[in-house]
């Protein structure tokens, strides 16, 4: 292990005055004024001049899925479509230049605020004779052709059968888009070592990864393999419940041979469905429940009785009652997964529950149209970032890469602005300061650096609690990154 002298460093939450940092061990050893500390004794050392850079924890995204986001970064990016005929012509563009795949896939359509509905036939016609898949942005629905549902029904091993928009939801989607996922390991390894590298690049030292498969055995071999640029905790969902039971797995063990970067995450159990597929359980009926609620409340006390620590993903406002109301039953604490839509007397039940609410901010700016269409009238509780962090709650910020980019400064930047692009804020009064935003983005809530943490570090070209606007908070330069004083990104 490499010991670190950090020279002429300003620490995030101080007055900025210039100092040394000290790295022995993998932990902050000493902080001093510039220009006093003697460098580590032991015999691997480096002395780093920084002039000036601002030091702070490590960023922490706190809901990733990673390995859809490794696959994403080589499908076709459709996000910028803003109709059906659009995202077909894209992919007939794709098609046209040749494709080496069985399937031709795009990510990223919204069609929530389309003039015309997604249909079968249009990309029937996009690429003729091939299978095309194209998975919404929120990761819920995939819409295909013909020749993909005939396709896909084979692999998945059951009849796929979708109306004339050929668009698949919930548990269909996911089964497609598990088995469009399907790439050979020393293929999906290689692609997720380059976004772990990217990852690293915007100060990233840890995700929560929450593919629905866990990645404990995958994160293990991408490990000892060496690529070891994030710590990286493994989610459980109710299909790998048994199996991870049966190896006694519980949130926060470390995995023998990941030099503590691997470690056993949460539960994740999904109760609802998503606001850009129309499928969030809502109090006024609309949408779908995954679970009835005696169903839920016995597979998380489960998983609490074994050790693993519950993530319950809800985004509409029924969905959020009903999981606080499953965390109260259980008497356990743990996450909500995007409360995205809240009724105000559940506000206050996060902080007494002691259920973190774990939100992405971005996706108020992605689905603020959509919102704004389809809940009209509530929009005013809709991602109330503000109003839980008043209330008590703590605020753990993420992504769900690939939804949205696996960046903590756009996640930051969305809450402090609530804008994008030019934009007006979107209800502004749910803005978050900075402070609050960088709470929610580094391990345990940190601000700043000190003596005896895990040297998990960024180094930054600016103080991100005095960033001026949004903007600026969106482009953050980073200048470096570590994990235990080894840097994993370096742009001194």
């Amino acid at each position: 292990m490499t010991d670190v002298l950090l020279r002429t460093v300003r620490r995030v939450g101080t007055s900025g005055a210039p100092c040394d940092v000290r790295i022995v061990g993998g932990r902050v050893d000493a902080v001093a004024p510039a220009g006093t500390l003697d460098p580590p004794t032991g015999a691997d050392t480096d002395v780093v001049e920084t002039d000036g850079a601002w030091l702070g924890p490590g960023l922490v995204d706190h809901h990733v899925h990673f390995d859809q986001w490794a696959l994403v970064r080589r499908r076709v990016d459709v996000s910028a479509c803003t109709s059906a005929e659009a995202t077909a012509e894209a992919l007939a563009a794709v098609a046209r230049i040749g494709v080496s795949d069985l399937v031709l896939v795009g990510h990223g359509y919204r069609d929530g605020t389309w003039r015309r509905p997604a249909r079968r036939e249009l990309l029937d016609g996009a690429a003729p004779g091939l299978p095309v898949v194209v998975i919404s942005a929120d990761l819920h629905a995939v819409w295909c052709n013909a020749l993909a549902l005939a396709h896909c029904s084979a692999l998945v091993g059951r009849p796929l059968t979708a109306g004339d928009d050929g668009v698949l939801r919930e548990q269909d989607a996911f089964d497609v888009t598990a088995v469009l996922s399907r790439v050979p390991d020393d293929v999906l390894d290689d692609w997720a070592a380059e976004a772990v590298d990217a990852a690293a690049a915007r100060g990233v030292t840890r995700v929560v990864d929450l593919e629905m498969v866990s990645g404990l055995d995958r994160w293990t071999r991408r490990v000892r393999a060496g690529t070891d640029g994030l710590r990286v905790d493994c989610g459980v969902y109710p299909g790998g419940l048994d199996a991870a039971i049966a190896r006694g797995l519980r949130t926060g063990d470390v995995v023998d041979g990941t030099r503590g970067l691997v470690r056993t995450g949460p539960f994740k159990v999904i109760t609802d469905g998503s606001l850009g597929t129309r499928t969030a359980a809502l109090t006024s009926g609309e949408g779908v429940l995954a679970y009835p609620f005696e169903d839920l409340v016995a597979m998380v006390r489960r998983a609490v009785d074994a050790g693993l620590v519950p993530a319950v993903h809800a985004i509409g406002d029924r969905a959020n009652t009903l999981a606080l109301d499953v965390f109260e039953a259980v008497g356990a604490r743990g996450s909500i997964e995007h409360a995205q839509l809240l009724v105000d007397t559940d506000v206050d039940r996060f902080a007494r529950l002691g259920v973190a609410a774990s939100v992405q901010p971005e996706h108020a700016m992605d689905d603020r149209d959509i919102a704004d269409r389809y809940w009209a009238g509530m929009t005013d509780r809709a991602f109330p970032f503000a109003s839980l962090h008043r209330a008590g709650a703590e605020l753990r910020l993420g992504s769900d890469a690939p939804v949205a980019p696996l960046d903590p400064w756009v996640s930051m930047a969305a809450a402090v602005g609530r804008d994008r692009d030019g934009r007006t804020p979107w209800h502004p009064s749910e803005r978050l300061a900075a402070l609050t935003a960088w709470r929610g983005s580094t391990e345990g809530g940190r601000v700043g650096v000190s003596v005896g943490d895990v040297a998990d570090l960024v180094l930054l070209a600016a103080d991100p609690l005095a960033v001026a606007d949004s903007a600026s908070l969106r482009h953050a330069e980073v200048l470096g990154t570590a994990i235990a004083g080894r840097f994993t990104h370096r742009d001194l």
